[in-house]
Parts: structure tokens; sequence; C-alpha cells
């Protein structure tokens, strides 16, 4: 019986962030100053669907609670939000947080403590040596997936070194 062959060694790596990102905001800014300015070098290519840019955006997913607190600040009630985009979670939030029947249920007031955010972005990347790897940042961190070079690594760590919200 003919044995598996290894055909490349990817290897992950992470960074954990020594404060949270503070805001859905930011954390969005981060990610599109990414994508717009490619601090990485990566470069587009060609796929069968056509061009490809060198850094695009994979999945996303937000979430948190909205809280309900009655007259004694008592939590009475929560319910979570989750969504696919920010602009589906900031849609979500604001729906929840105006909808009466839901407050009058509750016997409560609406918050959204942003503290509690979840969020997560995978960028797709596209070395100038061939290789595709993938960064996912969290809230709370970064990990690099499936790269094999280490300069990749190396790259992605100097330019994380002079954000201060990646430290």
């Amino acid at each position: 019986m003919a044995d598996f062959t290894p055909k490349s060694i990817t290897k992950p790596a992470e960074r954990k962030l020594t404060t949270p990102i503070g805001t859905v905001a930011n954390f969005l800014a981060l990610i599109q100053d990414i994508i717009a300015n490619n601090p990485w070098g990566c470069i587009s290519y060609t796929s069968s669907a056509g061009t490809v840019a060198g850094v695009v955006r994979g999945s996303e997913s937000y979430s948190d609670k909205v809280v309900y607190e009655n007259t004694e600040a008592k939590i009475v009630g929560q319910i979570t939000v989750r969504a696919p985009t920010s602009v589906a979670f900031s849609t979500d939030v604001s729906t929840i947080v105006a909808a009466t029947a839901i407050n009058t249920a509750t016997n409560g007031t609406p918050g959204y403590d942003s503290s509690e955010d979840s969020s997560s972005c995978i960028l797709k990347c596209h070395a100038s040596n061939g290789e595709n790897y993938s960064v996912t940042f969290r809230r709370d961190g970064i990990t690099l997936s499936s790269y094999e070079a280490d300069s990749i690594r190396t790259s992605i760590e100097a330019c994380a070194d002079t954000v201060a919200l990646l430290a």
C-alpha cells in the first residue's frame, strides 16, 4: 500500500492582544485599513473566477447581548445577537432595542454594552512567493494560518508591532 507524502508544511501562529479592541468601529477600521493599504505586500493573482486581490475579506461574524434592566438596575432579560456582517449586526441590535413588544414583555429597559462584543474577520492573503494564507482577526487576538515561509509571519508581526490596537 502506498504512503501519503506531505505536499507542504503549513504552520499557525497566534498573537494575544494585551487589550481587546474596544469597539466594532475600531475593529472594522483596522480591517479596512489592512485591505486598502496591503501592509504585508500581498499580490493579486488569477483564478478560474478572474483576478483576485492580494488581500480579500473572507468570512466574518459579530455577536453580543442586549441586556434588559428593571428600575433597580437588575438584569431581567437578555437577547444574544449574532450576525454575519457588521451592518447586519448593527441593524439587528437597533431593531431589538427599539422593539416595544420585547421591552414591554421583559418589563425592562434595553441596553447594549459593547465591551462584550465578539468580532471575527478572516482575511485571505496571497504572498509574493505564491503562498495563500489566512489571517483571522478577533477582538482579543490574531491568528495566522496555513503559511509555510517564516518571512510571512515576520512581515505580519512587524506590521502588527506598529499598530497600537494590536499590541
